[in-house]
C-alpha cells in the first residue's frame, strides 16, 4: 500500500469519526435539555444527618478515640503518669 494513500484514508476516517462524534454530542445536548419522565435526581455532596444520627455518631467516635488513647498508653512504656 502506498504511504500517501494510507494517510489519505486515515484522514478520511478521521473526518467521518469527527462528524459522528459531533452528531452524538448534539444528541446528548438536546437530550439533556429535556428531562426524562420518571427519572429521579440524585443529590450530590454530603448526606444529611438528623440530630439523633449525629448523636449516635458522636457517641461511637468518643468510644473509638477513648479506646485509641487507652491502647496508645498501653504500648508506650515510660510515657504518661
Amino acid at each position: 500500500m502506498d504511504l500517501f494513500k494510507a494517510i489519505q484514508e486515515l484522514y478520511a476516517e478521521k473526518e467521518r469519526l469527527e462528524r459522528v462524534i459531533a452528531s452524538l454530542e448534539e444528541l446528548q445536548r438536546s437530550a439533556g435539555a429535556v428531562p426524562a419522565i420518571g427519572k429521579t435526581v440524585k443529590r450530590r455532596g454530603r448526606k444529611f444527618m438528623d440530630p439523633k444520627e449525629r448523636q449516635e455518631v458522636s457517641e461511637r467516635m468518643k468510644k473509638y478515640w477513648a479506646a485509641r488513647r487507652k491502647d496508645r498508653h498501653k504500648h508506650t512504656p515510660g510515657q504518661g503518669a
